[in-house]
């Protein structure tokens, strides 16, 4: 159960954010250029949403809503779960479970320092018990 700063500090620390005002058609490029499947809405350096593929799906799409004629604040998940970068990965993953949630921001204090997926935690989680797995065979062949 390692801090969840630790697989951040292993992403390199981009933050990919937008404007509440952006519309929802930038944002998808944005989506698209940054190869993720949400951004952090900051308003300055206050976040205040997060915009994810699934808000397009159901807020746009499914409602025949136009992208270029929305902004983002008008369909961005509001109600955001945050956690510290002390929280751990299990907790973390507990956390986007129960909640049904695919991304999580990372926030220090007032200060975002970063979001993790649910697709970050797993290839974690996988990388760590492949590691135990060789340790262990290492240890019985030694």
């Amino acid at each position: 159960m390692r801090p969840i700063l630790e697989l951040l500090e292993k992403q390199g620390g981009a933050i990919w954010s937008l404007s509440p005002d952006d519309s929802v058609y930038n944002a998808l490029e944005m989506l698209a250029d940054w190869n993720v499947g949400a951004l952090m809405v900051m308003d300055g350096d206050k976040l205040v949403g997060v915009f994810s593929e699934r808000d397009y799906t159901r807020k746009i799409a499914l409602v025949g809503r136009s992208s270029k004629d929305t902004q983002v604040k008008d369909i961005m998940t509001a109600q955001v779960f945050t956690v510290s970068p002390k929280t751990s990965t299990d907790d973390c993953m507990a956390l986007m479970s129960q909640n049904k949630i695919r991304h999580l921001p990372v926030v220090d204090g007032s200060k975002v320092v970063g979001m993790v997926s649910i697709r970050d935690l797993m290839d974690d989680i996988i990388k760590d018990r492949e590691q135990t797995i060789s340790q262990l065979q290492n240890y019985i062949t030694s």
